[in-house]
């Protein structure tokens, strides 16, 4: 089974749930030969895919540490390159496979964004985002870091009535989305009314003004690999708290941690530290496990009812929502 391997998150194919109208590959790319070993995309040819560039291929990565993994089988896969271009905020990648479609940024190459043409379940810390609107008010959700849109395809699916809205900083990498990840597909209005409106700037200026407005917010922000070193100061966790309206929440994708040991604290992740701080007594946590990618994730407020949470949405996340443990008078064990 081919897998893509990042450092935050492994992605795997199954849960096919029949072919996405967006998955249409285009003829008029470059394509290359790969080898999945592991786990990991790797060109086999001796050609970097910039041609502007010196190196060899980048291997894809996914937003946490780098774990090592014994080797596997090589198994065959074909890629195109259907983008690559330089924005003043990234490096923007688009390869598409016969099964997938993946959007790399930065020079880390890390995977910011996925769809899976025969399913809509990544696998990973994008599905566990699909969990968030039964515990929180009526109300629009935000998504910081919106990428090419993986979270937001989902939750439409799943929850046809939300309002989404969108934030990225990358005017281009937004237009790349609609074309290569259907964005657009989701700035229409579903059936139920649900919709995606896109914002493009810097969702932490100054300038920005939407105290109360929103019912829960996403946060899903990286850059070289790397947490947002924002995420690590309290004083963002309190100015978002701010665009709360009573009862919100934030769900936040906290990378991983450099601890080698197996029993890592959760202390250890600066960004739950960080929101720790912010939240005093009202922060919950979860670990994913490693064939998930191993990430952290963080919720504000009091712990839900994670019975009553886990029969408000369909598997597999009723099962994942149990595992969401209180950092108040936990020890963080995992």
């Amino acid at each position: 089974m081919a897998l893509l391997r990042n450092t935050a998150v492994l992605l795997n194919h199954h849960n096919y749930d029949g072919p996405l109208p967006w998955a249409v590959s285009s003829s008029s790319s470059s394509c290359f030969r790969v080898v999945c070993v592991n786990g990991s995309w790797r060109n086999t040819f001796p050609f970097p895919i910039f041609k502007s560039s010196t190196k060899r291929p980048p291997i894809p990565n996914v937003n946490s540490q780098k774990h090592q993994q014994p080797q596997q089988e090589e198994e065959d896969e074909e890629y195109q390159v259907l983008t690559s271009i330089k924005s003043n905020y990234n490096d923007i990648m688009i390869l598409d496979t016969a099964k997938s479609r993946v959007l790399l940024l930065d020079s880390s190459y890390n995977v910011h964004s996925i769809l899976y043409k025969h399913q809509k379940w990544t696998n990973s810390y994008w599905d566990e985002f699909a969990s968030l609107p039964p515990i929180i008010p009526k109300g629009p959700i935000a998504i910081l870091g919106l990428g090419g849109g993986t979270a937001a395809h989902l939750m439409l699916d799943l929850w046809p009535e939300l309002q989404l809205e969108g934030w990225e900083i990358d005017q281009i990498l937004i237009d790349k989305a609609r074309e290569h990840f259907a964005l657009s597909d989701l700035e229409k209005h579903t059936n139920a009314g649900g919709i995606l409106t896109v914002h493009v700037g810097d969702a932490f200026s100054p300038s920005i003004n939407v105290s109360g407005r929103y019912a829960g917010v996403i946060v899903d922000l990286f850059s070289n690999g790397e947490v947002l070193a924002q995420l690590q100061e309290v004083t963002t966790w309190s100015n978002l708290n701010n665009w709360l309206m009573p009862g919100g929440r934030i769900m936040v994708n906290c990378g991983g941690t450099s601890a080698p040991s197996e029993n890592v604290l959760w202390m250890q992740n600066s960004t739950i530290k960080a929101l720790s701080i912010g939240f005093p007594e009202q922060i919950s946590w979860k670990k994913m496990g490693k064939e998930n990618g191993a990430n952290y994730l963080a919720l504000t407020g009091p712990i839900p009812d994670l019975e009553s949470w886990s029969t408000m949405v369909p598997e597999p996340l009723s099962n994942s929502v149990r595992q969401w443990k209180s950092c108040e008078g936990e020890l963080g064990l995992n």
